[in-house]
């Protein structure tokens, strides 16, 4: 099994990989939350090289000027898209999912432009009206949905998982579902009821969905949603929760709230999921300011039904230091 440095990236929460035509393209949370930037190589350590490259900066003042959090590169109706969320410096909890769009066809040296905030389908008065962030989307027979993460009750409720249809890019077809709410105690640790950073896996007949939830210190950690393949993906009925997480917290490995995954193949076709965690437990001050969730790459194992399987083990994590460790600087 071929090994994977770690860290992949130091300092670079809510980690993305997307292999596209062979190229490997990585983006990340920026440590100063103030910038948006891709790099690419034509292996997955070798984006740990790779000179980033800059795509957006948050803008001076007003909306998209703060919290630029959570990119995800997609390749979707024939665009190179990127999908973040930023909220405004004057209302800094002000956060809502927005669209960056390619001019061309490589998107480590054409132009990218702000394609607006992302804008629900006719009929829908809810959907990105109060804190919304984590968009993700994915194909499925030939129709693309988005599933990201929005408060009930603003910042201090209730992080829930809503599912729609996409018309473009940036606008939705169809009204919201609610996917997930925080059912269970794991989902409610640390003061915060939270589900949040989707990522979507397709594997047999079955898709899944896993996801965040909880505080983002220790307790972080990953459930999973799945639903078949089969199934009208717009009816919650259609989707089951597994009860317990599917990643937490494991001390002797020093995992610490591990969580905001993404999933990717590697060269050999096989299934990557890439996350990020800390590597120690106690966090001073607001975790907003800890810097060192780092980027991870985890093989992912199938079960007897094709469910996906997180067992991360000490030999496939520590084959490179952690330089990083207790780091409190920005490494840009």
């Amino acid at each position: 099994m071929e090994q994977y440095l770690s860290p992949l990236v130091p300092q670079r929460a809510d980690p993305f990989i997307l292999k596209h035509n062979g190229i490997y393209y990585f983006t990340a949370t920026h440590p100063s939350y103030d910038k948006i930037e891709l790099r690419s190589a034509q292996s997955i350590n070798g984006l740990a090289s790779a000179q980033p490259r800059v795509v957006w900066n948050r803008r001076p003042h007003g909306e998209m000027s703060s919290h630029v959090w959570a990119p995800e590169i997609h390749f979707l109706m024939g665009k190179w898209v990127i999908y973040f969320a930023a909220s405004d410096e004057a209302d800094v909890w002000k956060i809502r999912p927005y669209v960056l769009v390619c001019r061309g066809d490589d998107p480590m040296r054409d132009e990218w432009t702000e394609g607006g905030m992302m804008r629900a389908a006719q009929g829908d008065p809810f959907s990105f009206t109060d804190f919304s962030l984590d968009a993700t989307v994915f194909e499925h027979r030939r129709r693309w949905y988005t599933i990201w993460a929005q408060k009930v009750g603003n910042v201090s409720g209730i992080s829930n998982l809503y599912l729609a249809a996409l018309k473009t890019p940036s606008e939705l077809e169809s009204v919201q579902v609610l996917l997930s709410t925080p059912d269970y105690d794991w989902e409610r640790d640390g003061g915060f009821w939270v589900n949040e950073g989707p990522a979507v896996l397709k594997h047999g007949e079955k898709i899944y969905c896993t996801f965040s939830a909880s505080a983002t210190g220790a307790c972080y950690c990953m459930g999973m949603l799945e639903a078949d393949g089969n199934a009208d993906l717009l009816d919650p009925a259609s989707w089951k929760k597994r009860r317990y997480p599917v990643l937490k917290t494991n001390p002797s490995l020093k995992i610490y709230g591990p969580g905001h995954n993404s999933f990717t193949e590697g060269k050999n076709g096989e299934t990557l999921c890439v996350l990020h965690f800390r590597n120690y437990e106690t966090i001073k001050g607001d975790p907003l300011n800890d810097r060192n969730r780092h980027a991870h790459v985890l093989k992912v194992g199938f079960d007897r039904t094709g469910a996906p399987v997180f067992e991360p083990n000490a030999s496939a994590l520590y084959n490179a230091p952690f330089e990083n460790e207790r780091q409190t600087g920005i490494n840009d």
